[in-house]
């Protein structure tokens, strides 16, 4: 098998999950890094970028969270969140804050890489292919709303709206269709592949900060339509 060439940053304080997923990682061909706290993980991912962060939520010296709202200041690195089963409060928050998953503890590990992997896949699939290669799809223009695939921009009426990979992959499955009915599920298969199992609020989450997002730069911002108890719809124009 040739070696996967993506770099991966693990941020957790408890050393015996960092060595033991560094160790699953590094044998899947990936280069792993690891920081114990928040602050260091922080300096060393915008002194070095990564392509996926995978990020304990309670560290000492700036939690998950915290270190969640720095990087998407500066950047849209997709970020999937570990956390405890008592800690669902703290997983919607990671979502609404803008990760683009998470994992609950105790987790296996092949589920973990089976994340990471689909991740990568979603966040390629959606730019042009390394080395010049064919790009992956063109521009979709609804209306005030435009979306370039090869370069992961969505435009609304001509403001930039910074979207994560998962973020990015709704809003194309939605406006894709307009005045169709997109249940939860088909959202999920949409954004994050077959078969793998995501809470039905996990994507509420996501659209929640998606419209967030869009109303930041048009307070009227009304496209994405809730449907109680089937699912969601992007307005026809």
């Amino acid at each position: 098998m040739e070696p996967t060439k993506h770099t991966i940053a693990l941020v957790d304080d408890d050393r015996n999950i960092l060595t033991s997923v560094q160790m699953t990682l590094e044998a899947e061909g990936f280069t792993v890094r690891t920081y114990t706290d928040g602050e260091s993980a922080l300096h060393g991912i915008m002194s070095r970028p990564v392509d996926l962060a995978v990020l304990d939520i309670k560290m000492p010296r700036m939690d998950g969270m915290e270190l969640l709202q720095r990087l998407r200041s500066r950047s849209q690195l997709p970020v999937i969140f570990l956390s405890s089963k008592d800690e669902e409060v703290d997983q919607l928050m990671g979502l609404r804050l803008g990760a683009d998953d998470y994992i609950t503890k105790p987790f296996s590990q092949r589920l973990l890489l089976e994340r990471i992997r689909a991740l990568l896949r979603r966040n390629e699939a959606s730019r042009v292919e390394a080395a010049g290669g064919p790009a992956t799809g063109g521009t979709m223009v609804r209306g005030d709303l435009s979306l370039d695939e090869t370069r992961h921009q969505c435009l609304w009426r001509g403001k930039d709206i910074q979207l994560t990979v998962t973020e990015f992959l709704l809003v194309k499955a939605l406006a894709a269709r307009p005045g169709l009915v997109k249940s939860r599920d088909q959202l999920i298969d949409a954004a994050y592949g077959e078969n793998i199992y995501v809470d039905d609020r996990t994507i509420d989450s996501h659209i929640k900060r998606v419209r967030k997002k869009f109303r930041q730069v048009d307070d009227e911002f009304n496209q994405i339509e809730t449907l109680y108890g089937i699912g969601y719809r992007y307005k026809e124009e």
